[in-house]
């Protein structure tokens, strides 16, 4: 009963939904009457709520003002520009300041995909023995002159052949070998982004899915050990910062766990890149790098436990050492004929020393690092090769690839569109509306999606901007720094909004998307039309 309470504390989330989430309780209960106090933790541990009721402040005004002029922004936009799609294409249509950027962009790779020409290339490709008989696998890349190389360019199986015919006949050598270390940094322990863009790439979680087992990881929820709280930290940020304690435990844990050698010289600092960051939260880590994947194995769900192995994996590779490879290049050169100095090159990149790839890899779970058999270090300038084959090969130029759940939202963040707390209920508009359609796993545009962007783009091109749309989230991050006020954002947004919006009520055209059939309706006689649905036409 907070009317016989003498302190009110608010724990709401540790965000600007969080903050606006507490003033409006204590307006609604008619609580600022009483002594209130805002407390911010970000895990659910007896240490971190001890903290923050040790060190308890105000409601942020400025983070409640951001969050109440998005609030009203995206409903400015939904409310004003849905009625006037169900008008003029179809009913149940949404639009979404966000939302409808996002969609533009499934549409624009939908169509560059369909559009894509491929491009014929050939390349040449050549196997030659060392004396000992080696094999050694390599693709002519240029030809020297002005002591430089020259690319080459091979449009077509004219050309192709009539270069290979030149090397009939010529000897070959080593013109150089360049042996060189290369250095692999760890990446950033996870952000709200990167977690849903991994989850989906190594586990195939979809980003509602992954916020759900993070959901649970955080508040300590289907946990079989009742002595264990929360797992994580919170799971909605855009942050790659990490508390002093947490990167000392972490540290002193590989150290203890995989020896010195594997243990980053100094504090790895990460520098978020992304705009508008919000740089006074954490990074998504374990709240206790103690409790190993191994050792919850009988206290958690299998999908729980895998995502708890990802982020703990994810925290730990982030201050270990470089992984380290070595790279050997090989130039070859034919040394006869009277034509060109042609040059092939041949090239591995073996894995020296793990580093952090002793816990985290970042390439795809079926991918390995090169060892091949061939050891180019074996070789010596100027040696001579026997060409075993010399062939030409055709190919293709590919198209870029749809969007999945991950690269979209990598998209999404990388443009400053969206928010942490923003990914999954976009992901889930466009598809519950029947505006784009998921297959193994990558979106591509319907009809339905593509009729509506365009006329978004046609009749409110600057809201289907997405330098505009990124432009109006730094607005935000103002606002939350009371650098900005709330009702100037919304007033340089609002007033050009409504103006293309009633010019747009007289000069979209109507397109109603269906299509009349020879069925009649049982009930009115009228002819049944066909009409497009969130799964499909129907």
């Amino acid at each position: 009963d907070c009317g016989k309470a003498g302190h009110i504390y608010f724990a709401t989330d540790p965000d600007r939904e969080g903050e606006s989430i507490s003033w409006h309780l204590a307006q609604s209960a008619k609580l600022n009457k009483k002594p209130i106090s805002r407390i911010v933790f970000h895990e659910i541990t007896k240490h971190a709520i001890e903290e923050a009721i040790k060190n308890p402040k105000d409601i942020d005004m400025d983070m409640v003002n951001a969050q109440q002029a998005r609030r009203v922004l995206d409903r400015l936009v939904g409310y004003k520009l849905s009625p006037l799609l169900w008008k003029k294409i179809q009913k149940g249509l949404s639009a979404g300041r966000v939302q409808s950027v996002a969609l533009k962009m499934v549409v624009d790779r939908t169509r560059d995909v369909t559009n894509f020409v491929p491009q014929e290339y050939w390349l040449v490709e050549a196997i030659f023995l060392s004396a000992s008989g080696q094999p050694i696998k390599s693709t002519l890349v240029g030809f020297w002159e002005n002591n430089s190389l020259q690319k080459l360019n091979i449009p077509n199986e004219t050309e192709a052949k009539t270069l290979v015919s030149q090397f009939s006949g010529n000897k070959f050598a080593i013109r150089d070998i360049q042996v060189k270390p290369v250095k692999y940094k760890p990446a950033a322990p996870f952000t709200t982004s990167t977690l849903q863009q991994e989850a989906y790439r190594k586990l195939r979680y979809s980003a509602k899915k992954t916020m759900a087992l993070a959901q649970q990881l955080y508040e300590g929820i289907d946990i079989r050990d009742s002595n264990i709280s929360g797992l994580i930290t919170y799971m909605r940020t855009d942050s790659t910062n990490v508390s002093n304690t947490a990167v000392k435990a972490i540290r002193d844990q590989i150290e203890k766990t995989f020896g010195t050698e594997y243990l980053n010289k100094s504090v790895r600092i990460f520098k978020k890149k992304i705009k508008g960051a919000q740089e006074a939260h954490e990074a998504i880590r374990p709240t206790s790098i103690d409790r190993s994947p191994e050792t919850l194995q009988s206290s958690l769900p299998r999908d729980a436990m895998r995502l708890y192995d990802l982020i703990w994996k994810r925290a730990i590779a982030s201050q270990m050492s470089d992984a380290i490879h070595e790279q050997t290049v090989v130039l070859i050169m034919n040394t006869s004929g009277t034509g060109k100095t042609y040059i092939f090159r041949a090239s591995t990149n073996v894995l020296q020393f793990k580093g952090f790839k002793a816990v985290y890899t970042l390439e795809d779970e079926n991918s390995t690092d090169n060892h091949l058999d061939t050891n180019l270090n074996s070789l010596k300038k100027d040696d001579f090769l026997t060409s075993q084959s010399i062939e030409p090969g055709q190919h293709f130029t590919e198209p870029p690839s749809l969007f999945t759940e991950g690269t979209l939202i990598k998209a999404l963040e990388e443009n400053g569109i969206g928010r942490p707390s923003t990914y999954v209920p976009i992901l889930a508009a466009i598809s519950d509306r029947g505006y784009v359609a998921r297959s193994k796993g990558r979106f591509s545009s319907l009809e339905l999606g593509e009729t509506v962007t365009d006329q978004l783009v046609t009749h409110f091109p600057l809201l289907l901007s997405e330098q505009f749309t990124a432009s109006l989230e730094e607005q935000l991050d103002g606002v939350a720094k009371g650098s900005q006020d709330w009702h100037s954002v919304l007033h340089e947004f609002y007033d050009p909004f409504n103006q293309a919006l009633q010019i747009a009520m007289d000069s979209m055209p109507n397109l109603k998307i269906q299509e009349e059939t020879d069925e009649q309706c049982s009930k009115c006689g009228s002819p049944m039309v066909i009409k497009s649905g969130r799964n499909g036409k129907f």
